[in-house]
């Protein structure tokens, strides 16, 4: 690889110290992340939950994902890079400040309510951070640059259940537990300093490089020769984007039910997951109508991009899953098990993994095609969770911290996949990719259903499905029309 072009684009202009800057915002979000996963179990302790409710923690954080990444999208058009990534921290700002009222109210929903708001403030950076990182350098080492950028995401998971093992699990000299009185403030610490962030991007200036057809994140392998290879049919695009409708239309009616079940409305709940999942049946019908007007160079009828949303959905429902039960499966299911403190510390042990494998997979990536590494790693990601499932003691074990090396490269490399070619198409596709993060709101309230009817191990069965579509994502991305003409 050509290292002076990692971050020079085609003018000459070279954006390390852009890319290193952005960068800070990678690390700023795995941190809050990395918090959110050990939260479970001090909720489940603190307010006698079981694990299908606790993973409202999950649900809230995802749930600002999927309302505010159109938003996020169409203003990160119209403000550009800048001014979306400080609309973003000022978001984060306010949901981290939140939580010294939130401490006061000590009700669930006040804390589920700062969880979201920082999601919803994470959800402008992440859409336009992805995307940015992909542009700030030659096309072909577009993967490379968001896998390398994704690594300090990676180091901020590290450091994040190591603040929520200090705070959320923290006794006195006696033993009592205190952390319903110091919650607050590793989240009050990420509010005053996002704002610090804030105010060094508002006086920096940010090239706004907005990439022409077929550059940013142009191509998915490592030979700078294109591959010439058939593009699927239009009847393809529309099955895959009728299939988006619809899981679209399901978790909607999943966020209608949860919000009726708050009130102890079970029944409306049921209604509104019917009349959602209708009205998904009559959207088909409409688009099935007016599938001859679609214009052809929509995003929505580039098939490697409207599959990445279902796969970026698949992902990150197994990733959340696995993250937001770690510590109950660390204190339940290996031969020796061990105290929630001691679980959230491992939990940074998972998340070094993680790091590594972000690291490792940058390299990855500039070795070999994109789209066969993540097909390689979903594999090995299925085949993990079903160790994990058939309960074979430290195997097992081991299997889950494997999990989390193996899903290290999947986020920005299905990213890099999805916006391959679409051009200046790229900000609109980051933001329907980011909403795609949903996902994580509704596989841990299956995982949790599964785990208080069973055991921790065989919820693992949901991952290792999500994990199989990933796979099948990365061994047809060809086929579905992805470009590779050089190292994405």
């Amino acid at each position: 690889m050509n290292a002076s072009r990692l971050f020079t684009t085609a003018d000459g202009r070279n954006h390390f110290v852009t890319f290193a800057l952005v960068t800070s915002l990678f690390f700023l979000w795995g941190f809050c992340n990395g918090m959110i996963d050990v939260m479970d179990k001090h909720f489940q302790e603190e307010l006698g939950l079981t694990l299908a409710q606790s993973a409202w923690v999950q649900f809230a954080h995802y749930l600002g994902y999927f309302l505010m990444a159109l938003p996020a999208g169409w203003l990160a058009m119209r403000l550009g890079y800048k001014g979306g990534i400080v609309a973003g921290l000022l978001m984060v700002a306010v949901g981290g400040l939140w939580f010294i009222p939130a401490t006061q109210i000590a009700q669930f929903w006040a804390f589920l309510l700062g969880v979201c708001i920082i999601a919803a403030g994470l959800t402008f950076l992440e859409t336009v951070a992805n995307p940015y990182t992909t542009v700030l350098g030659a096309p072909a080492y577009a993967a490379t640059r968001i896998n390398l950028a994704q690594s300090f995401n990676g180091i901020g998971w590290v450091f994040g259940p190591m603040a929520g093992a200090m705070f959320f699990y923290g006794t006195d000299h006696t033993g009592k537990s205190t952390g319903a009185e110091t919650l607050w403030i590793p989240y009050a610490a990420v509010g005053v300093v996002v704002l610090l962030l804030a105010v060094i991007f508002a006086r920096v200036k940010l090239p706004d490089i907005t990439p022409g057809e077929g550059e940013a994140g142009s191509s998915a392998g490592h030979s700078a020769t294109a591959s010439v290879v058939a593009r699927p049919g239009r009847g393809v695009a529309m099955g895959l984007l009728w299939l988006n409708l619809l899981v679209l239309s399901v978790s909607l009616g999943m966020i209608a039910t949860a919000v009726a079940s708050i009130f102890n409305q079970a029944i409306f709940g049921k209604v509104l997951l019917t009349v959602s999942l209708a009205a998904a049946a009559l959207l088909s019908v409409l688009l099935a109508v007016r599938a001859g007007r679609i214009a052809s160079d929509s995003i929505w009828l580039k098939p490697h991009f409207s599959a990445a949303t279902l796969a970026q959905f698949f992902y990150v429902a197994a990733q959340s899953g696995i993250f937001a039960y770690f510590i109950n499966y660390m204190t339940s299911q290996p031969p020796v098990v061990v105290s929630n403190a001691t679980a959230s510390t491992l939990a940074s042990v998972g998340f070094l993994c993680f790091l590594v494998g972000r690291f490792t997979g940058a390299g990855l990536v500039k070795k070999f095609r994109a789209h066969r590494v993540l097909g390689l790693y979903g594999a090995l990601g299925a085949l993990l969770c079903g160790l994990i499932v058939l309960k074979l003691g430290w195997i097992s074990t081991g299997a889950v911290f494997g999990a989390y090396f193996v899903m290290s490269i999947m986020f920005p490399t299905i990213f890099a996949l999805g916006i391959a070619g679409l051009g200046a198409g790229a900000k609109r596709a980051a933001s329907y990719l980011v909403m795609a993060i949903m996902g994580g709101a509704i596989v841990p309230k299956l995982m949790g259903h599964i785990a208080d009817l069973t055991n921790v191990s065989f919820s693992f069965i949901v991952p290792l499905v999500c994990f199989l579509f990933v796979c099948a994502y990365g061994v047809l991305w060809r086929r579905l029309g992805g470009t590779e003409s050089g190292a994405v």
